[in-house]
């Protein structure tokens, strides 16, 4: 079997598809650390960590916020089903920069009044929120 020359993207949620369409490469934040594939890559099942989708077609790439879910890979394609995943051009960068502020008090608590996690996890996908935001305004 030959080596495809693309990949299929598809990035959905289970409200609406994020992207889709050719790509020459995907990096995707695993659970275990993010990866890399190209076209012919070995087939697998991650699950997915709150990060940024990174995809490039020849010299244009894209990002995608991401916040768990799990991606398929087969060698001619990359199917993302996210929980959450949003386009840098749809982030609504004052409402990502509150909700770090938000998190950032809440971290600041004392322990006794905080759920930990809960607000670790809130900070990073707002973290991400605005880096995928600064990243789709400057391409």
């Amino acid at each position: 079997m030959a080596i495809p020359d693309h990949l299929t993207l598809e990035i959905v949620t289970v409200d609406r598809s994020v992207a889709h369409g050719e790509v020459d490469e995907v990096v995707v934040p695993g659970s275990e650390g993010s990866f890399g594939v190209l076209p012919g890559h070995t087939p697998m099942l991650a699950a997915l960590t709150v990060g940024e989708i990174e995809y490039r077609r020849g010299d244009e790439t894209s990002y995608v916020a991401v916040s768990f879910g799990f991606a398929e890979v087969l060698p001619d394609r990359v199917t993302i089903l996210a929980q959450i995943a949003e386009v840098g051009d749809d982030i609504d960068v004052t409402r990502a920069e509150a909700a770090v502020k938000r998190a950032r008090e809440r971290l600041a608590r004392p322990a006794a009044e905080l759920d930990y996690e809960r607000a670790r996890l809130s900070l990073l996908k707002s973290l991400v929120r605005l880096q995928v935001a600064e990243r789709s305004r400057h391409r």
